[in-house]
């Protein structure tokens, strides 16, 4: 929710246009409202009447319809262009009519931090509320794993490791806390989640994808629900973008910016479904892809835009450009009239025109001036922008709501990210049994470029573009946690290159892997082996005798066939942003490995792209995953009787969510499992009946077997018992025919379940 301090100014200031004195908007500010009311001569209430646009009670249609008959063209033209902050001033916003500002990855006011970068947007607003009509901004950022663009914020695992979480209701939270944290520091609209799926590892925005499979994808879109809320006007409510439209994930060769060369029927397939998620959950934007489709550009394909985003999935929000995208469409360096031409009569409603808006301003008013663009298109656009403007609160409360300042890296949400981590981790390999690592007695010895590195363990979009190594963030190293699970019984050596280990120690933990990256300087067109550095610390440690447990911090697989028969443990980190310690958590067995490949593990280099079906034999499947029990109990357990296989819950004792995303041939269902009794129950088993033919194909998270129409679910090995209180979440995919009705009646261990 934004906050309210300019409500009174923009009512006084928009009765000017009447010709009534009104005091500025600074000053509106500095007084009381209702003072600043009886110097203008016009109560406060009096300006819904005045001016319908004002009146919150109306329907926010009949409010764009008014405020659109009052806008020139020129306001028009401005809504639809998107600036950079370090191209844009306050006085740029007043003059220009521009609708939206954006940081791109690194771009920060100083100082970086909450309070600097709610002033920067307050700037702006003061801005957009001094021109005639105050049509507040949107303020755009990457915010695609925490609010990562502001120094001290909680850095999230990226969305690969998410995705071998196989848990939405977990994602769900991490877009809540995400936009609590941009909502504090000021800005309104977040650049994510990436939908991509991700075909070729090779690929430097693998990492952003939940996964080779459009079923994870399609699952995770709860992240929409986390970051707008439940409605956009409500509290921390951030606008979020589903991107990048559509099949960027599948380009030949993996490139970035590539040629999707396949045909609409795999496209419709593969990359389609979780973006009909997205709009089915009323994602506020859609942002398009810079790369092609069958050699034609995203940003200038009508059909794909327009007719099968806007049209066939119904999608009502407003389409965003990329960054300078339009700039690509004629092949050629600067970009063209002809192309803001192309761009816009495709179904582009916000163009992203970092640095020379100025010039798009220009051209798009001179296009609709010459009738190159109809005025239907521009209005189409408009009500689409102003609509979600409306429906955030923006016009009621446009400046940043400092209240949720103090969420910013706030412990509930470092332990949320600590949870994130311990759920992504994918053991891989486990010979004779050497993870968990006991706790007391003896010496471990860690190494490696990634053990003490929090910019390592972040990736990149991470206070850059690009991302950096070191202590960019604050947060807790794998180095740090490894130190703190230890604990005083066992004695921990650290060498970042591993000299000095001997056969003295019982174990030697290796943190190796790739460092940051993003866009275009990701993708790997050679080698994707482990570096030198890393190969030579990794031999050091071979050396001494010891076993040696690998922990993979990486944005994808890597090609490690020819080094794994070396090492005793394989622990796929990802990358798991700043709360290192849900590493550890795994390694010394306080929580057992959970974490399923959301990716096929090649067996070499020469096999991507390899996906799961295609015919290649991996040294990982997709779905792999290794576990065992945890040594340790429940750090906080929650007394109870002694549970038997038999225990039963009373009847209202269990609360279900069952949520579907459905497609063509198949949905996904996600099913949100809560104990409301007092016993704990151990083993669970969840019951429901199918009534429209549907069939389960896959499940995830929970063993989930059909006969007939009936289905039943039961815990995993980690998660066979349920505690009071405690919510189980898992998921499923499956086939239909024709309609797909929820079930009617959900019983756990033969109790009727309560269905929200």
């Amino acid at each position: 929710m934004r906050s309210g301090t300019a409500t009174a100014a923009l009512a006084l200031a928009a009765a000017g246009l009447f010709g009534v004195a009104v005091p500025s908007t600074a000053q509106a500010r500095a007084g009381e409202p209702a003072v600043a009311a009886r110097a203008a001569g016009l109560p406060v209430a009096a300006r819904a009447a005045a001016l319908p646009y004002l009146d919150p009670s109306l329907p926010v249609a009949t409010r764009v319809t008014d405020l659109l008959g009052r806008m020139s063209l020129d306001d028009k033209v401005g809504q639809m262009t998107q600036s950079e902050r370090g191209t844009t001033s306050a006085a740029d916003i007043t003059a220009y009519r521009v609708g939206s500002v954006l940081s791109g990855g690194g771009s920060a006011p100083t100082p970086n931090t909450p309070a600097g970068w709610a002033d920067l947007y307050d700037g702006y607003q003061r801005g957009a509320l001094a021109t005639p009509l105050q049509i507040p901004i949107l303020y755009g950022i990457d915010a695609v794993h925490g609010n990562n663009n502001v120094l001290g914020s909680t850095i999230f695992p990226h969305n690969i490791g998410l995705g071998a979480t196989r848990d939405p209701a977990l994602v769900e939270k991490i877009g809540r806390a995400t936009a609590e944290e941009v909502t504090g520091a000021g800005p309104d609209w977040t650049f994510a989640p990436c939908l991509c799926v991700a075909r070729n590892d090779r690929w430097g925005r693998t990492y952003e994808s939940f996964g080779e499979k459009p079923e994870i994808a399609t699952a995770m879109t709860t992240i929409v629900d986390g970051l707008q809320g439940s409605r956009l006007d409500g509290p921390a409510s951030v606008l979020a973008t589903a991107k990048h439209f559509i099949g960027d994930g599948g380009t030949t060769g993996g490139t970035d910016q590539g040629d999707t060369q396949i045909s609409e029927a795999e496209l419709r397939a593969v990359h389609l479904p979780p973006f009909a998620a997205a709009v089915r959950r009323g994602v506020g934007s859609v942002m398009i892809s810079y790369s092609s489709f069958d050699g034609v550009k995203l940003h200038g394909n009508k059909y794909l835009i327009t007719d099968l985003l806007k049209g066939e999935l119904g999608f009502t929000g407003f389409v965003v450009s990329d960054w300078a995208a339009i700039d690509q469409l004629d092949g050629r360096s600067g970009f063209t009239q002809a192309e803001v031409v192309a761009g816009v009569n495709a179904g582009l409603d916000m163009i992203m025109v970092p640095t020379d808006w100025k010039t798009f301003v220009g051209y798009l008013k001179a296009a609709v001036q010459s009738g190159q663009i109809p005025l239907s298109r521009i209005d189409d656009a408009n009500r689409r922008i102003l609509t979600k403007k409306f429906e955030l609160g923006l016009f009621e409360r446009p400046y940043a709501d400092r209240s949720y300042a103090s969420t910013v890296g706030s412990a509930a949400h470092r332990a949320l990210a600590r949870q994130a981590v311990r759920e992504s981790q994918v053991l891989l390999k486990n010979a004779g049994g050497i993870l968990p690592l006991a706790k007391t007695g003896g010496k471990i010895f860690v190494a490696g470029k990634s053990a003490d590195d929090i910019g390592n363990q972040s990736g990149g979009w991470t206070l850059s573009w690009q991302g950096a190594s070191g202590n960019t963030v604050p947060g807790t190293s794998i180095l740090a946690g490894i130190r703190a699970a230890a604990g005083s019984g066992t004695t921990v050596t650290y060498q970042r290159d591993g000299s000095g280990i001997d056969s003295s120690y019982r174990a030697a933990i290796a943190v190796v892997g790739e460092t940051p990256y993003a866009e275009g300087q990701g993708d790997r067109t050679g080698s994707m082996s482990l570096d030198a550095t890393d190969l030579a610390t990794l031999s050091r440690l071979r050396s001494a005798g010891v076993p040696v447990i690998v922990v993979l911090v990486s944005g994808r697989p890597l090609d490690v066939a020819a080094e794994i028969g070396n090492w005793t443990a394989l622990l796929a980190a990802w990358l798991p942003g700043s709360e290192g310690a849900g590493v550890a958590d795994v390694l010394f067995g306080d929580y057992a490995p959970t974490g399923k490949l959301p990716v096929t593990w090649m067996q070499s280099v020469s096999q991507q792209p390899i996906n799961d079906g295609d015919g290649k034999t991996p040294l990982f499947a997709y779905g792999f995953g290794l576990t065992y029990a945890p040594t340790q109990p429940d750090p906080t357990p929650t007394p109870t009787p002694t549970p038997t296989p038999t225990d039963s819950a009373p009847a209202g004792a269990c609360r279900v969510r069952y949520t579907t995303n459905d497609w063509s041939s198949g949905f996904t269902g996600t099913v949100a499992l809560t104990n409301t009794g007092s016993t704990t129950l151990a083993p669970w088993t969840l019951t429901w009946t199918f009534a429209g033919g549907q069939t389960v194909t896959q499940a995830w998270s929970a063993r989930v077997v059909q006969s007939g129409a009936a289905v039943t679910a039961t815990g995993e090995a980690w998660s066979a018992s349920l505690a009071p209180g405690a919510t189980v979440s898992f998921g499923f995919n499956g086939s239909l025919s024709g309609a797909n009705p929820r079930p009617a009646a959900f019983s756990l261990n033969g109790a009727t379940c309560t269905v929200e």
